[in-house]
């Protein structure tokens, strides 16, 4: 038993291993500070109160870990359409119950969205487990056919449009949840798989006009039957520039992490001695968790956040060249591009470069199902490189 788990050990990719373990230690310890005005004030609780919920999901996240890189990638391919069809069901679930209850004039929604299960003592989120099941079902797809699509003298409109409807529905039932954040980053992952496949860059362009077409189309059924396509709030997102100028409006959350980026500068106020995390920032420890990171620590260490981020990145992509099968390089592609969107959307909102959306950040942000999504998301990578690693020794000894 102790020779099996020191064998894993060591098959395992061990930088991006620690680099992520320091990352899950430090972004727990921060969720103590961030989240301890939350905590005391709105819910009357402890002030470790999200600590100790997340530090579960954290347990819950790691027993799912040890289970994933214990498993053969082979078993997946049994498992997917199974998994496949009990997040479409549940996303689906989501849209219909939204239906319901706006005809009722009943508020179900979280931040204006309905994407969540509440079980009582965890709420699941069916959209952050659709990621890594469209990452596993886009690769494989792709790996099927990959033969036929090499073969660049024959159409592939059937094929292909099986794998667009097949990977297209995530995002596209995600977006009627109202959750336009998680939607565009289920559309990037697809998106990086089908641009990653041998598929001609005539029908990649073709399906993508296709796609635009049918989008549009879509867009002005929303607007004929509903009155309009994005809800006030998401429309009010788009006015995100100069946010300070318009601090009592849209500009409040924005100005307040300007204001607590600032208030750190090069090296911070010190751990816990954050302001803005006061009423200024609400829910710190979620989507905004970088400004109370940023104000307590300083601009110099948020810069070793940055370099762990690109290294885990770069780790997840060197494996996807090294692998030789498909699947496990698309799958390696759809993982990288779900990290990099994900620190995108959330900072580039956060520095007011693009629309403020409700994503959280990786490592960092508290939340129940994105944590256990993507801890169990990781468990694949480091999988995929336990069995590259011992393919490669088989050969050797061959």
């Amino acid at each position: 038993m102790f020779k099996k788990i020191r064998k894993t050990f060591l098959d395992m990719d061990k930088t991006l291993l620690f680099i992520s373990l320091i990352m899950i230690i430090f972004g727990t310890l921060n969720i103590v500070t961030a989240s301890s005005r939350e905590a005391v004030v709105n819910l009357g609780a402890n002030v470790f109160y999200y600590f100790y919920k997340h530090v579960i999901i954290l347990f819950m996240s790691f027993v799912a870990f040890i289970a994933i890189i214990n498993i053969p990638m082979k078993k997946y391919e049994k498992w997917l359409p199974l998994l496949y069809v009990a997040l479409v069901g549940l996303n689906l679930y989501l849209v219909i119950k939204g239906i319901r209850d706006k005809m009722l004039d009943i508020d179900s929604t979280t931040r204006g969205a309905n994407n969540w299960i509440n079980l009582g003592f965890f709420k699941l989120q069916p959209s952050e487990f659709s990621k890594p099941i469209l990452i596993l079902t886009a690769s494989f797809l792709f790996a099927i056919n990959d033969k036929l699509f090499k073969n660049h003298k024959i159409k592939h409109t059937e094929e292909l449009g099986k794998v667009l409807c097949l990977c297209l529905i995530f995002p596209v039932i995600v977006f009627f949840q109202n959750d336009a954040g998680t939607a565009i980053i289920l559309f990037g992952i697809f998106m990086s798989i089908y641009l990653a496949s041998p598929i001609s860059s005539k029908e990649k362009i073709k399906s993508i006009l296709y796609i635009a077409i049918v989008g549009i189309i879509g867009i002005l059924f929303m607007i004929k039957f509903s009155g309009k396509f994005l809800s006030d709030a998401q429309k009010s997102r788009f006015d995100y520039f100069n946010p300070c100028s318009k601090y009592e409006y849209n500009g409040y959350q924005i100005c307040n992490a300007y204001i607590a980026i600032n208030n750190g500068g090069l090296n911070g106020l010190g751990m816990g001695k954050s302001t803005q995390k006061y009423s200024y920032i609400p829910e710190p420890h979620t989507d905004m968790v970088f400004a109370i990171i940023a104000e307590e620590q300083g601009v110099l260490k948020c810069a070793l956040i940055f370099f762990a981020y690109v290294v885990i990145i770069f780790r997840t992509l060197k494996l996807a060249s090294k692998v030789k099968k498909i699947s496990y390089k698309y799958i390696c592609i759809g993982t990288a591009t779900y990290i990099f969107l994900h620190i995108f959307i959330n900072l580039g909102g956060l520095f007011g470069l693009i629309p403020l959306t409700g994503v959280p950040l990786p490592f960092l942000s508290y939340g129940g199902s994105f944590t256990l999504s993507f801890i169990a998301t990781l468990g694949i990578i480091q999988r995929i490189h336990i069995e590259t690693k011992n393919e490669k020794i088989k050969v050797e000894l061959v």
